[in-house]
Protein backbone atom coordinates (compact mmCIF):
# COMPACT_ATOMS: atom_id res chain seq x y z
CA UNK A 1 0.00 0.00 0.00
CA UNK A 2 1.16 3.93 -0.64
CA UNK A 3 3.88 4.91 1.73
CA UNK A 4 2.51 7.35 4.64
CA UNK A 5 5.56 9.36 5.01
CA UNK A 6 6.10 12.88 6.44
CA UNK A 7 7.91 13.80 3.07
CA UNK A 8 7.72 11.28 0.36
CA UNK A 9 11.02 11.99 -2.13
CA UNK A 10 11.20 10.08 -5.16
CA UNK A 11 13.96 6.63 -6.24
CA UNK A 12 13.39 3.38 -4.73
CA UNK A 13 16.49 1.76 -6.21
CA UNK A 14 20.11 2.06 -5.73
CA UNK A 15 21.30 1.45 -9.38
CA UNK A 16 19.17 3.85 -11.10
CA UNK A 17 20.24 4.22 -14.81
CA UNK A 18 21.05 7.77 -16.35
CA UNK A 19 19.30 9.02 -19.16
CA UNK A 20 21.67 8.44 -21.42
CA UNK A 21 21.31 4.73 -20.17
CA UNK A 22 17.76 4.50 -21.53
CA UNK A 23 18.69 4.35 -24.71
CA UNK A 24 21.93 4.89 -25.73
CA UNK A 25 21.91 8.17 -26.57
CA UNK A 26 23.20 11.21 -24.37
CA UNK A 27 20.93 14.15 -24.99
CA UNK A 28 23.05 17.13 -24.47
CA UNK A 29 22.80 18.94 -20.93
CA UNK A 30 19.71 21.90 -20.41
CA UNK A 31 21.47 25.61 -19.90
CA UNK A 32 22.76 26.04 -15.79
CA UNK A 33 20.20 28.06 -14.30
CA UNK A 34 21.04 30.78 -12.96
CA UNK A 35 21.55 31.68 -9.17
CA UNK A 36 20.68 33.84 -6.63
CA UNK A 37 17.19 34.52 -7.80
CA UNK A 38 15.32 32.08 -6.86
CA UNK A 39 13.42 31.10 -3.94
CA UNK A 40 12.78 27.27 -2.20
CA UNK A 41 9.53 25.67 -2.01
CA UNK A 42 10.49 25.07 1.69
CA UNK A 43 10.06 29.13 2.13
CA UNK A 44 6.31 28.76 0.99
CA UNK A 45 5.77 25.99 2.86
CA UNK A 46 6.88 28.03 6.04
CA UNK A 47 5.42 30.99 5.26
CA UNK A 48 1.83 29.39 4.91
CA UNK A 49 2.68 27.24 7.98
CA UNK A 50 3.26 30.39 10.06
CA UNK A 51 -0.03 32.25 9.50
CA UNK A 52 -1.05 35.67 8.85
CA UNK A 53 1.45 37.24 11.12
CA UNK A 54 4.45 35.51 9.18
CA UNK A 55 3.03 36.44 5.68
CA UNK A 56 2.56 39.93 7.03
CA UNK A 57 6.69 39.83 8.20
CA UNK A 58 7.80 38.21 4.77
CA UNK A 59 5.77 40.04 2.21
CA UNK A 60 8.09 42.72 2.10
CA UNK A 61 10.61 39.72 1.13
CA UNK A 62 8.35 37.78 -1.23
CA UNK A 63 7.56 41.03 -3.04
CA UNK A 64 10.90 41.96 -3.30
CA UNK A 65 12.50 38.97 -5.18
CA UNK A 66 9.08 38.48 -7.07
CA UNK A 67 9.55 39.65 -10.57
CA UNK A 68 13.57 38.06 -10.53
CA UNK A 69 12.39 34.75 -9.80
CA UNK A 70 13.86 32.34 -11.86
CA UNK A 71 10.85 31.04 -14.48
CA UNK A 72 10.63 27.95 -15.86
CA UNK A 73 8.28 27.65 -19.78
CA UNK A 74 6.60 24.69 -18.25
CA UNK A 75 3.71 24.42 -20.51
CA UNK A 76 4.26 25.76 -23.69
CA UNK A 77 5.71 22.26 -25.58
CA UNK A 78 2.35 20.23 -23.80
CA UNK A 79 -0.17 19.72 -26.30
CA UNK A 80 -3.25 21.04 -25.05
CA UNK A 81 -5.50 17.93 -26.40
CA UNK A 82 -3.31 15.54 -24.77
CA UNK A 83 -3.95 17.11 -21.15
CA UNK A 84 -6.58 15.98 -18.61
CA UNK A 85 -9.43 18.16 -18.03
CA UNK A 86 -9.85 20.23 -14.94
CA UNK A 87 -12.21 18.15 -12.87
CA UNK A 88 -12.33 20.22 -9.27
CA UNK A 89 -12.12 23.98 -10.28
CA UNK A 90 -10.09 25.86 -7.91
CA UNK A 91 -7.98 22.91 -6.72
CA UNK A 92 -4.50 23.16 -7.55
CA UNK A 93 -1.70 20.17 -8.65
CA UNK A 94 1.71 21.06 -8.49
CA UNK A 95 4.76 19.00 -9.69
CA UNK A 96 7.48 19.28 -7.65
CA UNK A 97 10.67 18.18 -9.46
CA UNK A 98 14.54 17.75 -7.45
CA UNK A 99 17.39 16.84 -8.24
CA UNK A 100 20.94 17.54 -6.07
CA UNK A 101 23.58 19.31 -8.45
CA UNK A 102 25.95 18.61 -5.81
CA UNK A 103 25.73 14.44 -5.96
CA UNK A 104 28.56 12.91 -7.55
CA UNK A 105 26.28 10.53 -9.19
CA UNK A 106 24.17 13.44 -10.88
CA UNK A 107 27.36 14.89 -13.13
CA UNK A 108 25.00 15.88 -16.14
CA UNK A 109 22.59 17.57 -14.48
CA UNK A 110 19.68 16.66 -16.31
CA UNK A 111 18.30 13.85 -14.13
CA UNK A 112 15.13 14.18 -11.90
CA UNK A 113 15.65 12.38 -8.72
CA UNK A 114 12.49 13.28 -6.98
CA UNK A 115 8.85 13.77 -8.88
CA UNK A 116 6.22 15.12 -5.95
CA UNK A 117 3.02 15.92 -7.41
CA UNK A 118 1.57 18.31 -4.54
CA UNK A 119 -2.24 18.55 -4.30
CA UNK A 120 -4.29 21.40 -2.80
CA UNK A 121 -7.79 21.02 -2.09
CA UNK A 122 -10.21 23.84 -3.17
CA UNK A 123 -11.14 24.94 0.69
CA UNK A 124 -6.72 25.03 0.74
CA UNK A 125 -7.58 23.40 4.65
CA UNK A 126 -5.03 20.26 4.56
CA UNK A 127 -2.54 19.75 1.53
CA UNK A 128 -1.54 16.19 0.27
CA UNK A 129 2.11 15.62 -0.99
CA UNK A 130 2.75 12.50 -2.99
CA UNK A 131 5.49 10.93 -4.25
CA UNK A 132 5.97 8.94 -7.75
CA UNK A 133 9.12 7.08 -7.66
CA UNK A 134 11.67 8.07 -10.12
CA UNK A 135 11.90 4.76 -11.76
CA UNK A 136 8.71 3.98 -12.02
CA UNK A 137 7.85 2.62 -15.53
CA UNK A 138 5.58 4.03 -17.37
CA UNK A 139 5.03 5.43 -20.88
CA UNK A 140 6.77 8.69 -22.32
CA UNK A 141 4.91 10.61 -24.67
CA UNK A 142 7.60 11.61 -28.07
CA UNK A 143 9.42 14.81 -26.94
CA UNK A 144 8.85 17.81 -29.20
CA UNK A 145 11.96 16.78 -31.37
CA UNK A 146 10.65 13.59 -31.89
CA UNK A 147 14.09 12.13 -31.72
CA UNK A 148 13.15 10.49 -27.69
CA UNK A 149 10.27 9.28 -26.21
CA UNK A 150 6.84 7.65 -27.88
CA UNK A 151 7.70 4.40 -25.63
CA UNK A 152 7.89 3.06 -22.05
CA UNK A 153 10.76 4.13 -19.99
CA UNK A 154 11.43 5.13 -16.65
CA UNK A 155 9.36 8.29 -15.37
CA UNK A 156 12.66 10.23 -14.88
CA UNK A 157 14.05 9.77 -18.20
CA UNK A 158 11.05 12.12 -19.58
CA UNK A 159 13.12 15.22 -17.83
CA UNK A 160 16.53 14.10 -19.88
CA UNK A 161 14.65 14.03 -22.94
CA UNK A 162 11.95 16.86 -23.31
CA UNK A 163 12.65 18.91 -20.19
CA UNK A 164 9.80 19.99 -17.42
CA UNK A 165 7.45 19.99 -20.81
CA UNK A 166 7.39 16.25 -21.56
CA UNK A 167 7.67 15.41 -17.84
CA UNK A 168 4.33 17.33 -17.45
CA UNK A 169 2.79 15.39 -20.16
CA UNK A 170 4.10 11.90 -18.90
CA UNK A 171 2.81 12.65 -15.52
CA UNK A 172 -0.38 14.00 -16.60
CA UNK A 173 -0.72 11.16 -18.76
CA UNK A 174 -0.03 8.91 -16.01
CA UNK A 175 -1.63 10.16 -13.07
CA UNK A 176 -4.58 11.73 -14.76
CA UNK A 177 -4.25 14.67 -13.29
CA UNK A 178 -4.12 18.08 -14.55
CA UNK A 179 -0.81 20.03 -13.49
CA UNK A 180 -1.00 23.55 -12.43
CA UNK A 181 1.93 24.74 -11.81
CA UNK A 182 5.45 23.51 -11.35
CA UNK A 183 8.50 24.15 -9.43
CA UNK A 184 12.07 22.90 -9.32
CA UNK A 185 14.33 21.92 -6.36
CA UNK A 186 17.38 21.68 -5.93
CA UNK A 187 17.76 19.33 -2.52
CA UNK A 188 21.87 20.62 -2.33
CA UNK A 189 20.19 23.68 -0.66
CA UNK A 190 19.49 22.24 2.11
CA UNK A 191 23.14 23.14 3.56
CA UNK A 192 22.94 26.86 3.34
CA UNK A 193 19.33 26.87 4.49
CA UNK A 194 20.12 24.48 7.51
CA UNK A 195 22.75 26.14 7.90
CA UNK A 196 21.34 30.00 8.32
CA UNK A 197 18.58 28.29 10.92
CA UNK A 198 21.55 26.99 13.34
CA UNK A 199 21.52 23.58 12.38
CA UNK A 200 18.15 21.18 12.83
CA UNK A 201 17.38 18.08 15.31
CA UNK A 202 17.31 14.48 13.50
CA UNK A 203 16.44 11.50 14.98
CA UNK A 204 19.00 8.59 13.59
CA UNK A 205 17.01 5.40 13.75
CA UNK A 206 20.28 3.16 13.51
CA UNK A 207 23.86 4.22 13.23
CA UNK A 208 25.73 4.17 10.12
CA UNK A 209 28.46 5.39 8.01
CA UNK A 210 27.91 7.56 5.17
CA UNK A 211 30.53 7.66 2.48
CA UNK A 212 29.01 10.51 0.20
CA UNK A 213 30.15 12.71 2.79
CA UNK A 214 31.02 16.61 1.97
CA UNK A 215 33.37 15.70 4.52
CA UNK A 216 37.60 15.70 2.92
CA UNK A 217 37.81 11.86 3.26
CA UNK A 218 33.90 11.55 2.33
CA UNK A 219 33.19 9.66 5.31
CA UNK A 220 30.62 10.69 7.93
CA UNK A 221 29.29 8.53 11.01
CA UNK A 222 25.95 9.23 12.28
CA UNK A 223 25.27 7.53 15.84
CA UNK A 224 21.97 6.51 16.65
CA UNK A 225 19.30 8.69 18.64
CA UNK A 226 18.36 12.47 18.88
CA UNK A 227 21.27 14.86 17.42
CA UNK A 228 21.45 18.22 16.06
CA UNK A 229 22.83 18.44 12.59
CA UNK A 230 25.02 21.32 10.43
CA UNK A 231 24.26 21.86 6.95
CA UNK A 232 26.89 19.73 5.74
CA UNK A 233 25.82 17.06 7.82
CA UNK A 234 22.14 17.27 6.93
CA UNK A 235 22.95 17.19 3.47
CA UNK A 236 24.97 13.73 3.86
CA UNK A 237 22.08 12.42 5.95
CA UNK A 238 19.91 13.46 3.10
CA UNK A 239 22.00 12.23 0.29
CA UNK A 240 23.22 8.62 1.49
CA UNK A 241 21.43 5.50 0.26
CA UNK A 242 24.41 3.06 -0.23
CA UNK A 243 24.66 2.09 3.40
CA UNK A 244 21.26 0.77 3.78
CA UNK A 245 20.02 -2.55 2.16
CA UNK A 246 16.76 -0.78 1.74
CA UNK A 247 18.85 1.91 -0.44
CA UNK A 248 16.45 4.49 -2.08
CA UNK A 249 13.62 4.30 0.40
CA UNK A 250 15.71 4.75 3.43
CA UNK A 251 17.13 7.84 1.62
CA UNK A 252 13.41 8.73 1.22
CA UNK A 253 12.68 8.64 4.92
CA UNK A 254 15.89 10.99 5.56
CA UNK A 255 15.31 13.14 3.37
CA UNK A 256 11.61 13.65 4.65
CA UNK A 257 12.82 14.06 8.28
CA UNK A 258 15.65 17.07 7.37
CA UNK A 259 11.84 18.90 5.17
CA UNK A 260 10.11 18.54 8.43
CA UNK A 261 13.03 19.53 10.77
CA UNK A 262 13.63 22.57 8.58
CA UNK A 263 9.73 23.41 9.19
CA UNK A 264 9.75 22.86 12.65
CA UNK A 265 13.10 24.77 13.52
CA UNK A 266 11.67 27.42 11.11
CA UNK A 267 8.27 27.87 13.01
CA UNK A 268 9.91 27.26 16.27
CA UNK A 269 12.59 29.55 16.01
CA UNK A 270 11.26 32.84 15.16
CA UNK A 271 12.81 32.98 11.85
CA UNK A 272 9.99 35.43 9.87
CA UNK A 273 9.59 37.60 13.59
CA UNK A 274 13.71 38.14 13.18
CA UNK A 275 14.11 40.25 10.19
CA UNK A 276 18.01 39.14 10.56
CA UNK A 277 17.04 35.52 10.35
CA UNK A 278 14.76 35.77 7.91
CA UNK A 279 16.47 37.93 5.58
CA UNK A 280 19.47 34.83 6.50
CA UNK A 281 16.86 32.25 5.75
CA UNK A 282 15.65 33.77 2.44
CA UNK A 283 18.88 34.50 0.85
CA UNK A 284 19.81 30.82 1.58
CA UNK A 285 17.00 29.75 -0.24
CA UNK A 286 17.20 31.76 -3.24
CA UNK A 287 19.40 29.52 -4.47
CA UNK A 288 17.69 26.28 -4.14
CA UNK A 289 13.98 26.54 -6.63
CA UNK A 290 12.94 28.22 -9.98
CA UNK A 291 9.07 28.09 -10.46
CA UNK A 292 6.79 28.27 -13.72
CA UNK A 293 5.70 31.90 -15.19
CA UNK A 294 2.50 31.78 -13.62
CA UNK A 295 2.92 31.04 -10.05
CA UNK A 296 2.36 34.15 -7.67
CA UNK A 297 4.72 33.50 -5.17
CA UNK A 298 3.19 36.16 -2.46
CA UNK A 299 -0.24 34.92 -4.00
CA UNK A 300 0.48 31.39 -3.05
CA UNK A 301 1.90 31.94 0.47
CA UNK A 302 -0.98 34.04 1.69
CA UNK A 303 -3.91 31.52 -0.05
CA UNK A 304 -2.08 28.71 2.22
CA UNK A 305 -1.56 30.94 5.63
CA UNK A 306 -4.25 29.02 7.60
CA UNK A 307 -2.27 25.36 6.48
CA UNK A 308 -0.73 23.82 9.63
CA UNK A 309 1.91 20.68 10.10
CA UNK A 310 -1.08 18.52 10.97
CA UNK A 311 -2.95 19.01 7.99
CA UNK A 312 0.01 18.29 5.85
CA UNK A 313 -0.28 14.21 4.06
CA UNK A 314 2.25 12.89 3.09
CA UNK A 315 1.86 9.11 0.31
CA UNK A 316 4.05 7.76 -2.17
CA UNK A 317 2.30 6.41 -5.76
CA UNK A 318 1.14 2.33 -5.14
CA UNK A 319 3.58 0.09 -6.42
CA UNK A 320 4.25 -3.54 -7.10
CA UNK A 321 7.86 -3.55 -5.79
CA UNK A 322 10.95 -3.42 -8.43
CA UNK A 323 12.14 -6.04 -11.37
CA UNK A 324 13.82 -5.47 -14.19
CA UNK A 325 13.07 -4.31 -18.02
CA UNK A 326 16.18 -6.23 -20.01
CA UNK A 327 18.67 -4.62 -18.24
CA UNK A 328 17.38 -1.72 -16.58
CA UNK A 329 15.87 -2.02 -12.68
CA UNK A 330 12.42 -0.65 -12.17
CA UNK A 331 9.63 0.01 -10.13
CA UNK A 332 6.50 -1.27 -11.45
CA UNK A 333 3.39 0.42 -10.53
CA UNK A 334 0.43 -0.65 -9.11
CA UNK A 335 -1.75 0.57 -12.03
CA UNK A 336 -4.92 -0.50 -10.55
CA UNK A 337 -4.73 1.25 -6.92
CA UNK A 338 -3.05 3.85 -8.45
CA UNK A 339 -5.58 4.22 -10.75
CA UNK A 340 -8.18 4.66 -7.76
CA UNK A 341 -5.83 6.87 -5.31
CA UNK A 342 -5.02 9.54 -8.62
CA UNK A 343 -8.87 9.94 -9.94
CA UNK A 344 -9.36 10.97 -6.01
CA UNK A 345 -7.32 13.07 -6.11
CA UNK A 346 -8.13 14.66 -9.59
CA UNK A 347 -12.67 14.81 -7.62
CA UNK A 348 -10.66 16.68 -4.86
CA UNK A 349 -11.74 13.93 -2.62
CA UNK A 350 -9.48 13.99 0.28
CA UNK A 351 -11.34 11.53 2.03
CA UNK A 352 -11.25 9.38 -0.64
CA UNK A 353 -7.35 9.73 -1.29
CA UNK A 354 -6.79 9.06 2.98
CA UNK A 355 -9.21 5.99 1.84
CA UNK A 356 -7.13 4.97 -1.13
CA UNK A 357 -3.68 5.07 0.94
CA UNK A 358 -5.17 2.70 3.76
Amino acid sequence: MPDRQQFAVAGTDATSTAPSEVDGTAPSPPPRRRRGRRIALIVLLVVALLGVGGVGAAAFYLRSVESDIERVDAFTDVPEQARPQVVAKDALNIMILGSDSRDPENASGSRSDTIILAHLPKDRSSAQLISIPRDTWVHVPRSKDGRHGGRDAKINAAFAWGGVPLMVQTVESFTGVRVDHVTMVDFAGFKEIVDALGGIEIDVEKGFTSTHSLNPDSKRTFVQGRQTVDGAAALDYARERYAFADGDFARIRHQQQVIKAILDKAASGGTLSNPGKLNAFFKATTNAVSVDESLSILDFATDLRHLRSGNLGFFTCPTKGTGRVGNESVVFADTARAKGFFDAVRRDSVPDILAAAQ
